[in-house]
């Protein structure tokens, strides 16, 4: 899919991969939909975008998310792209998740992504056409200890995603999975810690890590995903051999 003109949602677009994604894609020429809770921070890049809008929107909200796609479709008159970014880590041992966090995480990570997958297919369906790109992570791909929790989250989410490509074929509606590895964001520090951290590598594991990506990096293979709409987009090659 060519990216110019485009109408490309994003969630969780106030920082991190999300922030940078959102430059890079009005960069392009893309017209992009500015979503997440900081309403103050969203206007603010918005100013800085051409053909962007800032759409607060709290995306375990169900209420919010249908709001936030109506307004973007009413905005734009159409939704070429949704990336589905916005999400929250935790880590726990599986003896020790709180069920309660569990559940909040839950929400945002998946329930709110499929929530959205459902407003915009029936956009997409009556336009000819679109993209959803739900954003999984590396650690779905390994089995890391204390974190039983958040990578089982994003399995679901790119189990999801891969069946609703099948399913959506049809209809010319894309749905592909990109999985960043450790990025230069603040994502770790929002991350939600039930453990006290042992030294090592990776939570106590020997797995000898590169040095983490940067959000624009991540944004780049997002990019790469929209032109080729390829069904998973790993951050490197060497990814791929997880799985």
């Amino acid at each position: 899919m060519e990216i110019k003109d485009k109408v490309v949602i994003v969630t969780g677009a106030s920082s991190g991969i999300g922030l940078a994604a959102a430059k890079l894609l009005a960069q392009h020429g893309a017209k992009v939909a500015l979503v997440a809770r900081s309403e103050d921070k969203l206007k603010r890049t918005s100013k800085e975008l051409p053909d962007s809008i800032a759409v607060p929107a709290d995306m375990t909200n169900r209420d919010d998310i249908v709001q936030m796609i109506q307004t973007v479709k009413n905005h734009f008159g159409r939704i070429d792209v949704i990336i589905n970014n916005a999400g929250q880590g935790y880590d726990a041992p599986i003896e020790k998740t709180n069920l309660e966090t569990f559940h909040k995480i839950f929400a945002l990570d998946v329930v709110g992504p499929v929530m959205a997958m459902q407003r915009v297919i029936p956009i997409m369906r009556e336009q000819g056409g679109g993209l959803i790109i739900n954003m999984s992570s590396g650690t779905a791909l390994r089995y890391l200890p204390n974190m039983a929790a958040y990578s089982s989250l994003k399995r679901a989410l790119a189990s999801i995603s891969l069946t609703a490509r099948e399913e959506l074929k049809k209809d010319n509606i894309g749905v592909s999975v990109v999985y960043p590895y450790m990025t230069l964001t603040n994502f770790e520090e929002n991350t939600i810690k039930d453990f006290v951290e042992e030294e090592g590598p990776e939570h106590g594991g020997s797995f000898e890590r590169p040095a983490p990506d940067s959000a624009e990096f991540v944004a780049q293979k997002m990019l790469d995903c929209i032109k080729n709409e390829e069904a998973e987009v790993f951050a490197h090659d060497w990814m791929k051999k997880l799985g």
